[in-house]
């Protein structure tokens, strides 16, 4: 009885050890797959920003260049009125060809950020490529280390059963032995008291032979006395 509840005992630590396992792994995926999340919500949040950003410098090269075309449309109107403030004019021409460089180097400069975007983004997609291979690898463990808690508690199961039967087979050997022991005890007693009754037998049978013999003797006296008074009696008459 005290070795069927041990194996419970056994049985039900060995369940909850690996519901405690199976518990600390799935909180250890959720918040793994949660910061994954998180990273990537994040990633996309700063391409948004970038986008957006880049967005309003065109919007405003744009806005400068519909400017700018309205400034040389006023030049030119300014040119054809006022030909006297030529000197003028090339000087803001050339203050606009300035300006436009600008323009040109801020569009370089948006066609960099865009290049640096699409390779952030390839990274990004190595990244995932490499969170998800990374995923499938612990998958793999895990289902690799089911396998070997299940071998174990097989294993351990096995050995249980085997010194369970073990334990039952001494058991009923003993009880066998004892059973012999018992029947061989009792066997003795019975001879000792066959012998015992015996002996009283034989002391009762010597008592009475005894007995016999002595009640014969004084028979024996009292019939001889007899004959010797009759004997007495004759010779005096």
């Amino acid at each position: 009885m005290p070795l069927k509840n041990k194996k419970k005992k056994k049985i039900k630590s060995s369940k909850n050890k690996s519901s405690l396992t199976k518990l600390a792994s799935i909180t250890t995926n959720t918040l793994s797959n949660a910061y994954s999340k998180y990273k990537k919500n994040l990633e996309k949040k700063k391409i948004k920003e970038i986008k957006l950003k880049k967005l309003e410098e065109k919007n405003e090269i744009l806005k400068e260049q519909k400017e700018l075309k309205i400034l040389k449309e006023k030049l030119q109107k300014e040119n054809n009125k006022l030909n006297l403030k030529d000197k003028e004019l090339k000087i803001k021409e050339e203050s606009i060809k300035i300006e436009n460089k600008r323009l040109i180097k801020k569009d370089e400069d948006l066609g960099q950020i865009d290049k640096e975007l699409r390779v952030k983004e390839k990274e990004l997609k190595i990244k995932g490529e490499e969170q998800n291979r990374k995923e499938l690898d612990l998958r793999v463990r895990e289902e690799e280390q089911k396998n070997k808690e299940l071998k174990e508690r097989r294993k351990k199961e096995k050995f249980l059963k085997e010194i369970r039967e073990q334990e039952e087979l001494k058991k009923e050997i003993e009880n066998i032995k004892l059973k012999e022991w018992e029947e061989k005890f009792d066997q003795e007693q019975k001879l000792k008291l066959q012998e015992e009754l015996i002996k009283e037998q034989k002391f009762k049978e010597r008592e009475f032979t005894k007995k016999e013999i002595d009640n014969n003797q004084d028979s024996e006296v009292t019939t001889s006395a007899l004959e010797n008074f009759k004997i007495d009696k004759t010779s005096q008459n």
